[in-house]
């Protein structure tokens, strides 16, 4: 049990995301970096997580994500895979952010080679702020919709920009 990050109320392991599926038709393998940071967030994400539709009748959830007529889609399923609804978002808000991410991701895998520790550190910083207002937009979005804390918004937010990455 864990303290619902919202009301502060105790929430039980209905309220989280059990499963998540990316829409693999959407993904391309290019990067290892970029394969490394997915994997790393689909697994921190499913070990611990606070996901609730408004209003749902609870849990666990299976995530589908996936990008169709540029909508962020949130196809949320109950643990026996029996749909609950989509959710969908506007891609356009999240371009400019998801951009600049890519940008400072490539600086900062480009600098890990042989950049002095003191750049690396700054790259770093950068780019987690822009994590953190990728993950912050993602919560405001999601207002009214899905209720999540602010480290399932990050995790969520990474794998919407692995989504986001074209051949």
């Amino acid at each position: 049990m864990a303290d619902n990050p919202t009301t502060g109320t105790t929430i039980g392991p209905d309220h989280r995301v059990a499963n998540i599926l990316l829409d693999e038709n959407n993904i391309v393998r290019l990067n290892p970096d970029i394969e490394h940071e997915r994997g790393v967030a689909i697994f921190d994400l499913l070990e611990d997580n606070y996901f609730e539709p408004v209003g749902s009748p609870g849990g666990p959830y299976i995530l589908h994500l996936s990008i169709a007529d540029n909508r962020l889609v949130f196809d949320i399923h109950k643990a026996d895979d029996s749909p609950l609804g989509k959710i969908m978002l506007a891609l356009s808000p999240f371009r400019k952010i998801v951009k600049d991410y890519f940008a400072i991701c490539d600086s900062y895998f480009e600098a890990i080679k042989t950049a002095p520790p003191s750049q690396i550190e700054a790259i770093d910083m950068g780019r987690r702020g822009l994590h953190n207002d990728g993950s912050a937009l993602l919560r405001e979005r999601l207002a009214g919709k899905i209720e999540i804390d602010d480290n399932t918004a990050r995790r969520l937010f990474t794998l919407i920009c692995v989504l986001h990455i074209r051949a």
